[in-house]
């Protein structure tokens, strides 16, 4: 339906990830997805059945795993269903609620990972302290922190973006991302791209830059310990962070921190493949199979369940 220059919307229609793959591509993603929440389930049971793991560290942890797997769920659901019709579809509100809860979880991750940067800085710069300052307490708030940020960075874009008028109805993509939805937009969306830049320095620069901070001064730290072997064991607590930060902070700062004229359609659905898949999928594998206390708590469940 139209009205004036723009059209009534009640609903959306998306694009295939490959037009000529998208059974392989279906069978591929529904793997990945069950593997995925298969994994950070058994990391959220691991912590939490294990005493030894009730640590800060595995507390911010747990909520990751949480986030990566409503991360994945608020996409890839739909888009398998998608991919068996021939007409790929989303309603209004369901687009809309596709993209609140996606910058949900996605912000609240980007603040999540500076919280565990903050807390490895405390744990090798502040060793003495770290027990008392990292407190359950302070754990908590720093969790509902990054939620809420989430949760004003999800409403800013979605009741901005969904109470402009649109002039079209095909989104080129495979979700609803919001670079691809400013393009449906109608008149000029200057004032549009610059809310979503500015928010976006907000909800990933800001983070990141904490994040840096962080391991500027761990990096330092650790230089000045005598032993080799020190400097290696407090490295090795990091490392699995810092991989996992550099997968979503780059992936996602290519997306949000550029102006419209420059989005691609092929390649930024590559680089969303990377964030809303990729790295959920590898988050798990990074943390458990590197880590010494997880692999043991891991062996501690099979052998009770083996004796169970």
């Amino acid at each position: 339906m139209t009205t004036g220059n723009h059209i009534l919307v009640t609903h959306f229609i998306l694009l295939r990830f490959f037009h000529d793959l998208h059974l392989l591509l279906f069978a591929v993603l529904l793997s990945l997805y069950i593997l995925t929440l298969m994994a950070n389930t058994l990391i959220i049971m691991i912590i939490n059945a294990d005493h030894t793991l009730q640590t800060p560290m595995y507390f911010f942890l747990t909520h990751l795993s949480c986030l990566e797997v409503c991360y994945m769920s608020v996409i890839i659901p739909k888009m398998l269903e998608n991919m068996l019709v021939e007409k790929m579809g989303i309603s209004f509100v369901g687009c809309a609620m596709q993209m609140f809860f996606f910058l949900f979880f996605g912000v609240a991750e980007c603040f999540l990972l500076a919280a565990m940067a903050f807390d490895r800085y405390m744990a090798i710069c502040n060793p003495l302290c770290y027990m008392v300052i990292m407190s359950s307490s302070v754990c908590g708030k720093l969790v509902v922190g990054s939620y809420a940020c989430g949760t004003i960075v999800g409403l800013v874009h979605t009741i901005i973006t969904f109470s402009s008028p649109f002039c079209g109805l095909l989104i080129k993509h495979f979700f609803c991302e919001i670079q691809p939805l400013l393009e449906l937009l109608c008149g000029d969306t200057f004032l549009n791209e610059v809310q979503v830049i500015a928010v976006a320095v907000f909800a990933i620069m800001v983070p990141f830059l904490l994040v840096i901070l962080s391991y500027v001064c761990i990096l330092s730290t650790i230089l000045k310990m005598p032993s080799a072997e020190g400097r290696l064991k407090a490295f090795s607590t990091c490392s699995s962070h810092l991989v996992v930060v550099t997968l979503f902070y780059g992936s996602a700062s290519f997306m949000y921190l550029r102006p419209k004229s420059t989005y691609s359609p092929p390649v930024d659905k590559l680089f969303s493949l990377s964030y809303t898949i990729v790295t959920p999928f590898l988050n798990p594998m990074i943390y458990s199979l590197r880590n010494e206390e997880v692999k043991g708590a891991i062996r501690k469940l099979w052998r009770k369940m083996l004796d169970a």
